[in-house]
C-alpha cells in the first residue's frame, strides 16, 4: 500500500485557513477536501462571493456575481463590479519589507511597502504625463527585479495593460510576442547575470525597436545601481520617480485586462492570452490563502523569470500582506543550494520551484542536512510532472515536515487546475486534488468523466466556467483562436490539453501534455520558434521538433532533412544549435539533431509532431490515416542516438 509520505496534523488542518473558510461559510463538514470541493462547484456563485468577502477584497462587489452564456467563455464573473488590483496589492500600510531581491552575483535590495507605495504612485503619474491610457500596452524586457513589479503596478493602477519577457529570449523572440501587441513604451534592463556571465540587454534592444515601430520610448534602469551602465538615449527609469504622488485608484470593470501572457502553440506565433485584473486577483487569493495557508507577513519566494506566469502569480502574493522574495540568476550557481540557503537566511514560508529543479538536486545527492529550513511550511513544484522518487527525495533529503504540493495549470489560467491542500494527505507522486470553484474532470476520448467506470486516465477538462479563464486572445476580434485553443475537442467544455490519471486517494497524476507543445525542465515551448531558426539555414530544407521522455523529464528531439541529401557535421549541428540559443533561448536548443531522409505529413500538408512523437517514445499512433506518407514514420523508429 502507498503509504503517505506526509500527513496534516490534526492541530494543523484545524488552525489552518481553509477550516477558518470552512466557519465562515457554515460548511459542517470535518476536513473533507473532496466534499467542500464538490459544494464550490455546486454552488459556484455563493462560493465565489462568499469569497470575495471573506479575502477582503477592496472594490464594489456588484450585485450579479455570474452571468451565464450558453457559450463556455461568454460567461462573467462579477459582471458589474469595480476595482482596482494594483489598489488591492498596496493596501498594507507599513515600513517592513515588501519585497527582497537577490542577484546570483549576491549583490541585494529590499524595499518597504510603504516605499513600494510610494514609488508605484510615481510612476504611474509619469505614465499618465506621456500620456498613456487606459487599455494602452507597455511591454518588458527585463530580469526578476523590483523595478520590473514597481512598473507591473504602475501600469496596472492606471488600467494599462502589462506584457513582459525574460531577458534570455533573443530578438525573434521578443519580437514575435510584442509586435503582436502593439505597445507603445518598451521597459528594459542594462544586463542580467546568469551562470557567472553578465549579458548585455540594451544592445538586442536596438533591434527589437527597428522591428516594433508601435515603441515610442525606452525606459530603461540598471541592473545595479552600485554598478552604473550606460542607458544609451534611453530614459533612466529612477528620473520617472521624481514625479509627485498620484494617490488616485481609478476603479475598472472586474475583467478589465491586466497583462498578456504568451502561449507556447506548435504553430505560428505565440497567442497572445490577455486576462482580467479582477480574474487573477480573485483567483490568486483563493490559491494562497485556501490551497497554500499563505497568511499576512509570511514569506514567499518562487523561483522563476519575467517570462513565466508564476512571476504574476507571485506578485499577487502581495494581495494577502505576504512578502515575496525574488532571485535573478541560474539555480545553482554559484554553488548547488544558492535558492535553499536564501530560503534559510530569509525565513522563508513558501519556496516554489520546477520539478526539474528537484531532479538537479535528486541526480547530484544533494542533501540540506548543513541548512535549517524550518520556516518552510510549503513546498510547490510545477512546470513539469514531479516523479514518485522525487517526492520521496524531497522529504528524505530536503525537509521531512513539509506540505509538498505538486501544482499544475498553466498560462491559460495563471494559475492551478489541481494543487495542494491541508485537508489531504501528501502520496508520492500525486497532486492532492481540484482547485476550489473549478469544476475539473477527467475525460475519455468519447467525452465522459472517468468517474463513471471509464478509467481513470484521460484528458483534464473543466466543465463549468470558472473566474481566471482568459478575457479574451489579443487580436482575436472574432473569438476563432479562443474557440479553436479550448473548445474543439468536447462541446462546450473546456479541454486543457493534459492527459492525466485520477488516483483512488482522489489525488491526481499528471502524464505529460496531450498535445506537440515541448516541456523541456517544465518550460513550455513553441515548436514553431525552433522552426523559424531551423529552416533559415542554407543547408536545411525542413526541421521537425519532438520531446523525447528522458530521465523523469522531457529532452528536445530536432529531426532534419537537408538540401541534396547533404550529411551535416558537428560544426553544422553546432551552428543549428548556436543559432537558436541565440534568437529563441538556451531553453529552445535541442539536445539531439538528427537527419532524416523524409518527413511525415498529414494530407492537407502538415507536418506531424504528435505521431513522430509517439514513434519515438514507443506509443501507438493515434490516427496513422490522416497521414498521407505514413511510411515515413519508419525513420524515427529505433534510433541508435535515442537510446535512453
Amino acid at each position: 500500500m502507498n503509504k503517505p509520505l506526509w500527513q496534516p496534523s490534526q492541530k494543523l488542518k484545524q488552525n489552518s485557513i481553509l477550516q477558518d473558510f470552512c466557519h465562515f461559510i457554515n460548511f459542517k463538514s470535518s476536513n473533507n477536501f473532496k466534499e467542500l470541493w464538490q459544494w464550490s462547484i455546486k454552488n459556484p456563485e455563493e462560493f465565489w462571493s462568499k469569497f470575495w468577502d471573506y479575502s477582503k477584497i477592496i472594490g464594489d462587489k456588484g450585485s450579479e456575481i455570474i452571468k451565464k452564456d450558453k457559450i463556455f467563455n461568454n460567461s462573467k464573473f462579477f459582471p458589474d463590479s469595480k476595482l482596482n488590483y494594483t489598489e488591492n496589492i498596496l493596501k498594507k500600510k507599513s515600513n517592513d519589507i515588501a519585497i527582497n531581491f537577490l542577484s546570483e552575483k549576491g549583490f541585494e535590495e529590499h524595499i518597504t511597502w510603504n516605499n513600494l507605495y510610494e514609488k508605484v504612485c510615481k510612476f504611474s503619474n509619469y505614465l499618465k504625463k506621456i500620456n498613456l491610457k487606459k487599455g494602452d500596452r507597455v511591454a518588458a524586457y527585463v530580469p526578476n527585479k523590483i523595478e520590473t513589479i514597481i512598473s507591473f503596478l504602475a501600469c496596472a493602477k492606471n488600467g494599462i495593460i502589462w506584457s513582459s519577457c525574460s531577458p534570455d529570449f533573443g530578438v525573434q523572440g521578443v519580437v514575435d510576442r510584442f509586435k503582436q501587441i502593439e505597445p507603445r513604451v518598451l521597459i528594459t534592463s542594462d544586463y542580467y547575470f546568469y551562470n557567472g556571465k553578465k549579458i548585455d540587454i540594451l544592445g538586442k534592444v536596438d533591434d527589437v525597436l527597428k522591428q516594433i515601430p508601435t515603441i515610442e520610448r525606452v525606459i530603461a534602469y540598471n541592473y545595479n545601481e552600485r554598478e552604473k551602465e550606460s542607458l544609451k538615449n534611453f530614459i533612466n527609469f529612477k528620473e520617472t520617480l521624481n514625479e509627485d504622488l498620484d494617490e488616485t485608484f481609478e476603479r475598472f470593470q472586474f475583467n478589465h485586462p491586466i497583462y498578456i501572457l504568451f502561449s507556447s502553440g506548435t504553430t505560428g506565433k505565440p497567442k497572445c492570452i490577455t486576462h482580467g485584473a479582477g480574474n487573477v486577483l480573485i483567483e490568486h487569493n483563493k490559491e494562497f490563502m485556501l490551497h497554500c495557508d499563505v497568511r499576512d507577513n509570511e514569506r514567499l519566494f518562487y523561483y522563476t523569470t519575467t517570462g513565466w506566469m508564476m512571476w504574476n502569480w507571485l506578485v499577487g502574493g502581495l494581495a494577502i500582506g505576504s512578502s515575496i522574495f525574488l532571485f535573478d540568476g541560474a539555480p545553482v550557481y554559484p554553488k548547488i543550494d544558492v535558492l535553499l540557503e536564501y530560503c534559510q537566511n530569509k525565513k522563508i514560508n513558501l519556496f516554489g520551484v520546477s520539478a526539474k529543479y528537484i531532479d538537479h538536486l535528486k541526480n547530484e545527492k544533494y542533501n540540506s542536512k548543513n541548512l535549517d529550513l524550518n520556516s518552510i511550511k510549503i513546498i510547490t513544484s510545477t512546470g513539469s510532472p514531479l516523479a514518485e522518487e522525487s517526492f520521496q527525495y524531497v522529504y528524505d533529503n530536503i525537509k521531512k515536515d513539509v506540505h509538498l504540493a505538486s501544482i499544475a495549470g498553466g498560462t491559460d489560467l495563471v494559475g492551478c487546475l489541481v494543487l495542494g491542500n491541508l485537508f489531504s494527505d501528501v502520496h508520492k507522486g500525486e497532486i492532492q486534488g481540484q482547485s476550489l470553484g473549478i469544476d475539473v474532470d477527467v475525460f475519455t476520448d468519447e467525452g465522459k468523466s472517468t468517474t463513471d467506470g471509464n478509467g481513470n486516465k484521460g484528458e483534464l477538462v473543466v466543465k463549468q466556467p470558472f473566474p481566471s479563464m482568459p478575457v479574451k486572445f489579443w487580436g482575436d476580434d472574432n473569438g476563432q483562436k479562443y474557440h479553436k485553443a479550448y473548445f474543439t475537442r468536447f462541446k462546450s467544455i473546456w479541454h486543457h490539453g493534459d492527459f492525466i490519471e485520477r488516483t483512488d486517494k482522489n489525488g491526481f497524476i499528471m502524464r505529460g501534455r496531450s498535445d506537440a507543445t515541448l516541456n523541456p525542465g517544465g518550460v513550455r515551448i513553441g515548436t514553431s520558434e525552433i522552426y523559424q531558426q531551423v529552416e533559415d539555414i542554407d543547408f536545411v530544407t525542413e526541421g521537425l521538433v519532438v520531446g523525447q521522455d528522458y530521465n523523469d523529464d522531457v529532452r528536445i528531439i530536432l529531426f532534419v532533412t537537408t538540401k541534396k541529401n547533404h550529411e551535416i557535421n558537428e560544426e553544422e549541428i553546432k551552428l543549428i544549435k548556436s543559432k537558436i540559443r541565440k534568437n529563441c533561448s538556451p531553453k529552445h536548443v535541442p539536445a539531439i539533431i538528427i537527419k532524416v531522409p523524409e518527413i511525415p505529413r498529414t494530407k492537407s500538408g502538415k507536418i506531424v509532431e504528435l505521431a513522430v512523437r509517439q514513434v519515438v517514445n514507443g506509443e501507438k499512433i493515434d490516427n496513422k490515416e490522416a497521414i498521407a506518407n505514413p511510411e515515413a514514420l519508419n525513420y524515427f523508429k529505433n534510433l541508435p542516438q535515442l537510446k535512453l
